[in-house]
């Protein structure tokens, strides 16, 4: 079980923006910038492109909507989906607000914020939705 299953099957807690019966979204807790973004399948698949097809028709779907409300909240040039997988083998993307391209390096230092920072964070996302 990955550590998204598990912040899906609610065993350990994450920063919610969204949610549905295929996908959860959630603030990445070691973000590159701020309003990063992780975009889920529920069912437990290593790699995206082993995602069956109707999720990943599904997955820009569910995304949208964030990625607009991440734009509203922190105003950047535009929101940025990126699939990297090697992190965690559980098939996800990330929507990071961009105003370069070094800005979806996830090989950046990451961010740190307080709980209640990312409390604030979240719940601006959510109040965008």
């Amino acid at each position: 079980m990955t550590i998204f299953s598990k912040i899906i099957a609610s065993e350990i807690p994450a920063y919610k923006v969204a949610e549905n019966e295929q996908f959860i979204a959630f603030l990445d807790i070691f973000p590159v910038k701020k309003g990063h973004v992780l975009v889920v399948p529920k069912i437990e698949v290593d790699k995206i492109f082993d995602v069956p097809d109707i999720y990943l028709s599904e997955l820009l779907l569910f995304a949208k909507p964030i990625a607009h409300a991440i734009e509203k909240v922190f105003p950047c040039n535009r929101v940025n989906m990126i699939t990297v997988g090697l992190e965690v083998p559980h098939a996800h993307v990330h929507l990071i607000p961009t105003d370069a391209p070094d800005d979806v390096n996830l090989g950046n230092k990451k961010l740190s914020f307080s709980k209640e920072e990312f409390v604030a964070i979240q719940q601006a996302i959510i109040a965008a939705l």
